[in-house]
């Protein structure tokens, strides 16, 4: 696996994400934020954080499969969460669970989580962008 992931000593242990992504692969993919739409543009869960977020993760997945890699291949996932209160991280959670549910995979969480005033379409919650590293 061209990513290892680590809480190092000395660093506080967070459980939604590691400290430090060690990456060691010789191709890069770095994935634009993807939003809530669907293969055809439709924004899917307006108004619902949890399922916006699962589509995004979704959407990823699409991505890095085209790229030929995985989630086990991610070094870094951004979140920008529209008017963000740490009350959101149950419903942010949960729509990562249930896309990797469907996914078939082990849920990676977020790098870094920022909130943002608003997003390019007012009907978006959340926007998630990745960076991969390939063998």
């Amino acid at each position: 696996m061209a990513i290892n992931l680590v809480n190092p000593s000395g660093l506080p242990k967070i459980d939604v994400y590691r400290q430090v992504s060690i990456a060691t692969g010789s191709k890069l993919v770095f994935i634009a934020g993807q939003v809530a739409w669907d293969a055809e543009g439709i924004t899917v869960g307006e108004g619902d954080l949890t399922a916006q977020v699962e589509q995004c993760y979704l959407n990823i997945g699409t991505a890095l499969a085209e790229a030929g890699g995985s989630f086990d291949d991610v070094a870094k996932l951004t979140f920008y969460v529209v008017d963000w209160t740490p009350d959101k991280m149950p419903p942010l959670l949960e729509g990562i669970s249930r896309a990797s549910a469907k996914l078939g995979i082990t849920p990676v969480p977020p790098a870094t989580l920022l909130g943002v005033a608003a997003l390019d379409v007012p009907d978006h919650l959340v926007e998630i962008e990745a960076t991969a590293i390939l063998d």
